[in-house]
């Protein structure tokens, strides 16, 4: 049906052109990455403030999820009969899913939603109007530095949540359930490898450029006033929770079909 200025409303045009937009965004930080001048003081400010914000509770949230996932497999690998895998179970559920999520959520939750009420907070006072009036490039100057902090930090935070997670999960397993510390640590050898790492480190860095690359999108289009700029921030950790547990899943099934499990 068409509306009164004649135009046709299409379903779905509206999300495409949003979904355009972001990926255009994506590719103008990824273009401005190796343009100079880099904005080298604000890429330290910013990497210094993601990790303020996301250290402390990182390392508080992956002992209970490295508890959970350890005295779940704890348990199920002992009505099996197979207690001497658990370690290699545990740390490969840690460092394959749960690392990469925590510092995902955490990246996107607490330095993504600052990144946007900044971002959007800028523009409602015409500050990125008046840096393109005076020749300057917004993404390369705003946005690329706040990217890569998002991108830094959470390879950083992953390498904490693995080895926190991984110890919690020993703690918990081996006095809570009794296993054999032995066995525990023995067991890393039996299933886990070292592309289980390298996975793991290039979803960090996927998911904290999707976060910088969301959070800035928003800001940079909020409804108006700041109401929109409010909007804009839940509707930046939304999206990209969503974002991020699609890529996941898509990582995931390529990383089982590319890499072969470890040999007995």
């Amino acid at each position: 049906m068409g509306s009164r200025s004649g135009t046709v409303n299409i379903p779905g045009t509206a999300a495409l052109t949003q979904v355009g937009r972001l990926s255009t965004l994506g590719w103008e930080v990824l273009v401005a990455i190796p343009r100079r001048p880099f904005q080298f003081r604000e890429w330290i400010q910013q990497c210094w403030f993601f990790a303020s914000v996301t250290i402390l509770p990182a390392a508080l949230v992956s002992i209970p999820f490295g508890a959970v996932i350890a005295l779940q497999l704890g348990s199920l690998t002992e009505q099996i009969g197979a207690q001497s895998f658990t370690g290699a179970a545990s740390a490969l559920a840690i460092v394959q899913q749960a690392a990469p999520l925590i510092t995902a959520l955490l990246v996107a939750g607490a330095g993504g939603s600052a990144v946007c009420a900044d971002i959007g907070a800028r523009k409602i006072r015409e500050e990125i109007d008046a840096l393109e009036v005076l020749g300057v490039n917004p993404v390369q100057r705003l946005i690329v530095p706040r990217v890569l902090a998002a991108m830094v930090v959470s390879v950083l935070l992953n390498g904490l949540v693995s080895v926190v997670g991984v110890l919690g999960g020993y703690f918990f397993n081996v006095v809570m359930q009794g296993g054999t510390p032995g066995a525990y640590l023995a067991s890393f050898n039996a299933l886990a490898q070292l592309p289980d790492l390298y996975i793991s480190e290039l979803k960090a860095v996927l998911y904290g450029f999707v976060a910088g690359v969301v959070a800035a999108y928003r800001g940079l289009n909020p409804a108006g006033g700041p109401k929109g700029v409010g909007d804009a921030v839940n509707q930046a950790v939304v999206i990209t929770f969503l974002l991020l547990f699609l890529i996941n899943v898509v990582l995931t099934a390529i990383y089982l079909r590319v890499v072969p499990p470890k040999a007995l």
